[in-house]
């Protein structure tokens, strides 16, 4: 086991000042980036009630429509029921309150584990000053449900069966969204998104922000975009996210009982750029802590990953990137630190005149 060597956000003392390590440089700065929330425009709320009933068409053109325009979109009577989501943000939240001794048991930097707990994800901006974000988070590998939950903690009580029915409950739920996108991108076979395309172990990332001394100057979560075919995230009641649109941040408003939807670059690739993966931040606030639940549907490793059959043809609508694996995808992802166009521009196919 490693030994921690740092203390988690939720454990430090409180103080009037963030420490000097979470300070963003000036530029990077939230209150320097933008000025505050763009609140003319809002994220469209997708009812998924009537996806078998007579409007089914008019929730496919919503959801592509919002792809389309945003990259992001909210979800209401999605099918997972409240008490399975209330059931395990309480589980989480409890993990976050026990005793620092029980938690940093789990603390590791270890990629490759099941369950581990890490602190202030580091990035770093110059070649000696590593900068942390401000942000406790677990990472969990929820699904497949029977291969996993024997790693994941025994304590608090219930955790293990509460997540097992919410990861269950959001699997399906992504199946859904997934095979609805399939019939807006035209494909023939609506199961296109079915096998390898998110054959990987679910991930998710349980994400706890403390009330913040000084918002001002740090984040919660540097701007960034999601790197796999979905996420599905419930933010709670509490706001700190958001988008951005048109060169504007936009704010997330939160929902009750709602899902937050959006796509990642390997959905950007495979729909040869008709779906957007759209750059977002999370911003911390100094009256109240917040926990979110993102889960992540991922390809298997060793998939093929381009844009699908369907969406292009010889014509007017030729392939933009070539065909990978998962594993290549994850260097790619891991040498260019994510950055967006870098990126992107290491699978762009160069069409000569």
């Amino acid at each position: 086991m490693e030994s921690p060597t740092m203390k988690l956000i939720c454990d430090l003392p409180s103080a009037n000042s963030i420490p000097d390590n979470y300070v963003l440089p000036l530029e990077k700065r939230p209150c320097n980036q933008e000025l505050g929330d763009d609140l003319s425009v809002t994220l469209p709320v997708i009812d998924l009630q009537e996806t078998l009933g007579h409007g089914r068409q008019q929730i496919i053109g919503e959801i592509m429509e919002a792809g389309k325009e945003f990259g992001f979109f909210q979800v209401v009577n999605h099918g997972v029921e409240e008490d399975v989501i209330k059931g395990f943000r309480e589980a989480a939240t409890e993990f976050f309150r026990m005793p620092e001794e029980a938690k940093l048991k789990y603390y590791s930097t270890d990629m490759s584990k099941a369950f581990r707990v890490f602190s202030g994800s580091i990035t770093s901006h110059t070649d000696t000053n590593d900068i942390r974000y401000w942000r406790d988070c677990l990472k969990i590998r929820c699904y497949p449900v029977d291969k996993l939950m024997h790693h994941w903690p025994s304590q608090p009580e219930m955790f293990r069966e509460r997540l097992a029915k919410y990861a269950v409950a959001v699997k399906e739920l992504g199946r859904r969204l997934l095979g609805l996108i399939a019939e807006g991108l035209g494909l023939a076979n609506h199961e296109f998104f079915e096998g390898g395309l998110t054959g990987g172990d679910m991930m998710m990332n349980v994400n706890y922000y403390p009330a913040c001394p000084d918002p001002s100057l740090t984040l919660g979560i540097r701007p960034h975009s999601d790197r796999f075919i979905l996420t599905v995230l419930s933010q709670g009641d509490v706001s700190g996210l958001q988008a951005s649109y048109k060169g504007r941040w936009i704010r997330v408003q939160p929902i009750h009982n709602a899902f937050v939807i959006n796509f990642g670059f390997q959905m950007e690739i495979v729909t040869n750029g008709v779906l957007k993966s759209v750059e977002h931040r999370v911003l911390t606030n100094s009256a109240t802590g917040r926990l979110t639940v993102a889960t992540f549907t991922r390809p298997s490793m060793d998939c093929m990953i381009g844009p699908a059959p369907g969406v292009v043809n010889e014509g007017t609508n030729s392939p933009k990137y070539r065909t990978f694996t998962g594993d290549e995808f994850t260097e790619a992802f891991e040498a260019t630190t994510g950055r967006r166009e870098p990126l992107l521009d290491f699978f762009k196919i160069r069409h000569t005149q």
